[in-house]
């Protein structure tokens, strides 16, 4: 049987992931990233719990499993690194003192070619969530006006450019002006200050950087970016159709409709 391991952060995508892969005829391995991934609650078919900074215990204990494929699902902010709750071990340590800086896609890529510098291919998120791809249109009943369609146009250019320079994927715009620009404290917190700023009616627009790689830090809408919209009030989900993912779609559109929020792939 072929196996597979997932490198597993915060939030539900690792366990879909999981699911998919085992519909597939993978064995799943899922190494669970304390003290951010949640509980597993047996969407694999083996779980093994390393700290987030141990990356070479993360490396050695994907070899041990015999795994020659992974991939990297779910949040790991970033910000762990600021608040002193991340302990490295001497490889990760080692890692982070080439890096030339400190920008997500630098760190991401360091790690993917770590782990694949010792046989193990890092396959794209998206092979395993053909599904959760992103439709182009509308996908909730209530319909964007005239004035939301301009400020979605101009926050996708916005967040190409944020996420061309590797700063973050997501803008908050209200009348063609941005309200906040998702940096290391993550898409909901950007949310949250963007939507407090701009008053009801915000529109959030999400999307894949430029020189997006699928192996990792692809974009993912889901339930708790819909909840921290309902918080702020505001009107509007705009999501890059085919290059980002989201997931719990139904429970998604019935969220939103019944909170009078557009979710529209763009």
């Amino acid at each position: 049987m072929k196996k597979i391991g997932i490198v597993s952060g915060k939030g539900e995508l690792p366990c879909l992931l999981a699911r998919e892969a085992r519909r597939l005829g993978y064995y799943v391995v899922m190494i669970a990233l304390d003290p951010i991934a949640g509980p597993m609650n047996g969407c694999a078919d083996e779980v093994k719990r390393i700290n987030v900074g141990k990356l070479g215990e993360i490396i050695k204990a994907l070899k041990a499993s015999g795994v020659q494929e992974a991939i990297m699902a779910g949040k790991v902010s970033k910000s762990l690194i600021y608040q002193g709750k991340i302990t490295p071990d001497m490889r990760a340590v080692k890692l982070l003192f080439t890096l030339k800086d400190k920008k997500d896609d630098t760190i991401l890529q360091a790690i993917t070619d770590e782990i694949e510098s010792e046989g193990i291919r890092m396959m794209r998120t998206t092979d395993f969530a053909r599904d959760m791809l992103m439709p182009a249109g509308l996908l909730t009943q209530r319909k964007t006006t005239t004035a939301e369609d301009k400020d979605i146009a101009f926050g996708f250019g916005i967040a190409k450019e944020i996420g061309r320079v590797d700063i973050g994927q997501t803008v908050v715009v209200k009348g063609r002006a941005v309200m906040a620009v998702e940096a290391i404290e993550g898409t909901d917190e950007a949310i949250r200050r963007g939507g407090v700023l701009a008053g009801d009616g915000a529109v959030v627009v999400k999307v894949s950087k430029p020189q997006q790689d699928m192996r990792y830090d692809v974009p993912v809408v889901g339930l708790d970016t819909l909840r921290v919209m309902i918080e702020v009030k505001a009107s509007v989900l705009a999501v890059e159709a085919g290059s980002a993912l989201i997931i719990q779609r139904q429970e998604m559109i019935s969220t939103a409709n019944d909170a009078g929020i557009s979710i529209m792939g763009v």
